[in-house]
């Protein structure tokens, strides 16, 4: 198995590991083209079958090969576009996402991630019958909670720092909150190129002395601190699926989410392991709820954590290795 992807600072140009080599070429939109010429020049021309990960714009695959292509989303972007490149990029983006691929990849199966971003596809006019689902696994065994909860109210925001994560909502409920829960926390755990502005919204917002910016952690590190941590709270504008939610939930945190951010309305049930809720308001509120009620943050805590251990990333590779192998028989 070969993965190329985009170019980074923290890992080698090339690298085997476990058994799998990695090419990293290119910048964050760079890498398109380095990946199509990777099928039109290089080793890729003899794969067996291309995984085309479809991230708002996917690589083209079907106009450099023919040899079969499997395309690999989590989310459709809609809503993000305007965000992340307002106006006619924007616009541009959201026209190849949503009537160039679905014309391009109309004779080639896709995976998806969530029952959400299944109907999303079929919206766009893609065949149900060419999509699988599989779910995202997390690491096991899972973790037993070893660490105690901190003494103090603290929220996790886990994930990349980018602007359609809306940490700033993560950091308007603490200063909402701040002088109802004395002690409050927030620990931002990730990184990306959004950090800057957000360390300059939560001193605007005067929680700076509340919110400590971890960038990329280790996974013991990053365990550690969802182990003292009481709620995860996960603004984004759109999720696949949630690995968050479920990596939190396997330390029996209660994550709270947007109902309308498609897959986390699948990996949080509602009122059960988290809450699903409708604005920023209600955001504020149902984390002032799970931060002074015990009884109620303990017993969702305790139903996360025996959902996530029915998630493993065996099942999933078992699950999609049985999509490739369909892609490549040509079902």
């Amino acid at each position: 198995m070969t993965i190329l992807c985009a170019a980074h600072g923290g890992a080698p140009a090339d690298e085997v590991r476990d058994g799998v080599r990695f090419h990293r070429r290119g910048s964050r939109l760079g890498v398109y083209l380095r990946g199509m010429a990777y099928l039109l020049l290089g080793a890729g021309r003899h794969a067996d079958v291309v995984v085309d990960v479809q991230n708002g714009i996917p690589f083209f695959a079907p106009l450099v090969r023919r040899r079969p292509i499997m395309v690999l989303l989590h989310h459709v972007h809609r809503e993000q576009w305007q965000i992340i490149y307002p106006g006619r990029r924007g616009q541009l983006g959201w026209w190849i996402e949503s009537r160039l691929s679905p014309w391009l990849y109309r004779k080639h199966p896709y995976v998806t991630v969530s029952e959400a971003s299944r109907r999303d596809l079929i919206a766009l006019g893609v065949d149900e019958h060419r999509i699988a689902l599989v779910h995202n696994g997390i690491d096991v065994p899972h973790p037993d909670h070893s660490l105690p909860r901190s003494t103090d109210p603290t929220i996790c925001v886990l994930g990349r720092l980018v602007p359609h994560k809306q940490v700033e909502h993560a950091l308007q409920v603490a200063a909402t909150l701040r002088t109802q829960l004395p002690g409050l926390r927030v620990e931002i755990v990730g990184d990306g190129w959004w950090r800057e502005q957000l360390e300059v919204h939560a001193a605007q917002l005067g929680v700076s002395d509340l919110v400590t910016f971890h960038g990329h952690v280790s996974d013991e590190v990053r365990g550690q601190i969802l182990d003292r941590s009481w709620v995860l709270l996960v603004p984004s504008v759109k999720e696949g699926w949630g690995i968050a939610i479920m990596e939190a939930a396997a330390r029996g945190v209660p994550a709270i989410a947007y109902e309308s951010a498609g897959g986390v309305c699948e990996s949080i049930c509602d009122t059960v392991t988290g809450r699903l809720v409708p604005d920023a308001a209600d955001l504020t509120k149902r984390t002032a709820e799970l931060l002074t009620d015990a009884e109620l943050r303990n017993r969702y805590a305790e139903a996360a954590r025996l959902r996530a251990a029915s998630f493993d990333w065996a099942s999933s590779a078992d699950a999609f290795e049985r999509a490739l192998q369909a892609a490549t028989r040509g079902d």
